[in-house]
C-alpha cells in the first residue's frame, strides 16, 4: 500500500522554481498532464488507471476463472482456474471526486 508515488528523480511537480529538468521522460501521465510549466501544475488528480479487465465476453472483473471438472480414481472434482489471457485492461478511469496527488509538499493538516 502507498506506492503510487513518482520515481522521477529530481522532478518535484508543485515546486515554484521550475528546476523539474525535462518533463517528456518522465514518463508519468498518471501524476500531472501539464508537468511541462511546474507553476500552472495543480495538486489534484483526475484520473487513475484501473485494476479492471474486459474478458472475451464482454464482462467486467479483477479476475476471471472457469471451472474444470478433474476425474481422479472415479471420482469428479471440481477446480477453479484462473484466466489470464485474452483479458483487455479497462484503462483510465475517471475519478467522481478528485483526490490531492502523493507527492504534494505541504501538510494540510495537523494534529
Amino acid at each position: 500500500m502507498g506506492g503510487s508515488g513518482s520515481k522521477a528523480k529530481g522532478v518535484w511537480p508543485f515546486s515554484g522554481s521550475g528546476a523539474g529538468g525535462d518533463s517528456a521522460t518522465d514518463g508519468n501521465e498518471q501524476s500531472l498532464a501539464r508537468l511541462k510549466g511546474s507553476r500552472n501544475a495543480t495538486p489534484f488528480v483526475f484520473t487513475r488507471r484501473s485494476s479492471l479487465y474486459y474478458d472475451e465476453d464482454g464482462d467486467l472483473a479483477h479476475e476471471f476463472y472457469e471451472e474444470m471438472v478433474v476425474t481422479k480414481n472415479g471420482r469428479k472434482k471440481s477446480k477453479l482456474k484462473r484466466i489470464q489471457k485474452n483479458l483487455i485492461p479497462q484503462g483510465i478511469v475517471k475519478l467522481d471526486h478528485p483526490c490531492i496527488h502523493v507527492d504534494f509538499p505541504i501538510i494540510l493538516c495537523e494534529v
